[in-house]
């Protein structure tokens, strides 16, 4: 966990994503304005600045914190080729030139979670509001540090290491460091750096912001969207329905796109807080000129607690069916569209375009997985005791 040196506790973190072209840049900037004029302290983590071409808005509370993948990428390489000099002047290879490096695919998801990674533990900071990408992209970044230390993790086990003691002695005979070490000091760091982002991702006062324009294409994006974000425990804060046209215009046109908007926006009610913007007519200039920013200003009492995320529970129906259910919230997902596989003591689950892996509670691990249902948005897996691991009763 990262911790705050002068309050020590993790600020509070609110992710800003939604479909793409939803204006999520603009709120994301107007939520951390709206915050500040609040009184929160807070830290603006985005690719571009917002307030290019003019003063930044209430310096002494709001700060930016800016995201440059191609200058991360070039640090990172230039830091992985010094480390491992050695190993490459084994090889026969020459190091790249701070000039030959360019960013490569990817780049963009690790700089912007080692910026997470650093605005978590930024001193005076009650808040950190982060420009995400687009939400399919968001959500298989913020899957990325749990996947990453699990295939670490099976690639490289922690016990392969019990010989280390070992390898100085072949160093010196080789008269190199050996590969295996360095591999698996590299392998180690990285756990290390992926532990500490995988903490915010799945900290308590961790939450989306989703920011959508109520629509048919909005919709379908969002219901896959809010399932990955329930596969992978990720609370919803609230859902800003951006660019909103008058109901009582005269115009039919107009009416007509308002009573599509309401259609979707009093669907979405029903499943999570909406928080209205309406259509200024034109491309915003400037983040404060949102109509109704001020109301963005996320509330700066604690997050929700550890039991009030979407989390996965254990239900005890042995008396009544001989039967351990774990149900998981997936809202609106669709039986064609889900996959599970059971292997050893972890669960394979697909949603979609996004699958998680998870270890079983321990209780689970002595049974089988005898069945599985979905009903009103959740998706119940039954587990049956099995004789030869279940303990008997005396």
């Amino acid at each position: 966990m990262i911790y705050d040196p002068e309050r020590r506790t993790m600020p509070h973190t609110l992710l800003i994503t939604g479909p793409g072209g939803s204006g999520r840049t603009t709120v994301a900037a107007a939520t951390a304005l709206a915050a500040a004029r609040a009184g929160q302290r807070v830290l603006l983590l985005c690719a571009d600045d917002p307030w290019a071409g003019g003063p930044a808005p209430a310096p002494d509370r709001l700060r930016l914190a800016r995201i440059d993948s191609g200058d991360e990428f070039r640090t990172e390489l230039a830091a992985l080729q010094e480390r491992g000099a050695t190993l490459l002047s084994m090889l026969g290879g020459s190091p790249l030139g701070a000039e030959e490096l360019t960013e490569l695919p990817g780049a963009e998801q690790f700089a912007l979670l080692r910026g997470l990674r650093r605005a978590a533990s930024t001193p005076a900071t009650d808040l950190v509001v982060v420009d995400m990408p687009p939400l399919h992209q968001a959500l298989t970044t913020l899957a990325l540090p749990a996947q990453l230390r699990r295939y670490l993790a099976r690639l490289l086990p922690a016990e392969r290491q019990a010989a280390r003691a070992l390898r100085p002695v072949l160093a010196q005979l080789a008269g190199v460091p050996m590969p295996a070490q360095w591999l698996y000091e590299t392998a180690a760091r990285w756990d290390e750096e992926l532990a500490a982002v995988q903490a915010v991702v799945e900290a308590p006062t961790t939450r989306v912001r989703l920011v959508a324009e109520p629509g048919p294409a909005a919709d379908a994006a969002l219901r896959t969207g809010t399932l990955g974000l329930a596969l992978y425990e990720l609370p919803v804060h609230d859902l800003v329905a951006n660019r909103l046209v008058p109901r009582d215009s005269a115009d039919p046109w107009t009416a007509g796109l308002a009573a599509q908007q309401e259609k979707y926006l009093a669907q979405w009610r029903q499943e999570t807080p909406v928080v209205p913007l309406a259509h200024l007519g034109r491309d915003p200039e400037h983040p404060g000129e949102l109509a109704g920013a001020e109301g963005l200003a996320p509330s700066p009492g604690p997050g929700p607690a550890p039991a009030a995320r979407p989390g996965w529970t254990v239900e005890d129906r042995l008396a009544e069916d001989g039967v351990l259910v774990w149900a998981v919230p997936l809202p609106r997902a669709r039986k064609s569209e889900l996959d599970l596989v059971r292997r050893g003591d972890e669960l394979h689950l697909a949603v979609g375009p996004y699958r998680r892996t998870v270890s079983l509670p321990s209780a689970l691990r002595r049974c089988t997985v005898s069945g599985a249902a979905l009903t009103d948005g959740v998706l119940r897996i039954r587990f049956t005791p099995d004789p030869q691991l279940w303990p008997r009763a005396r």
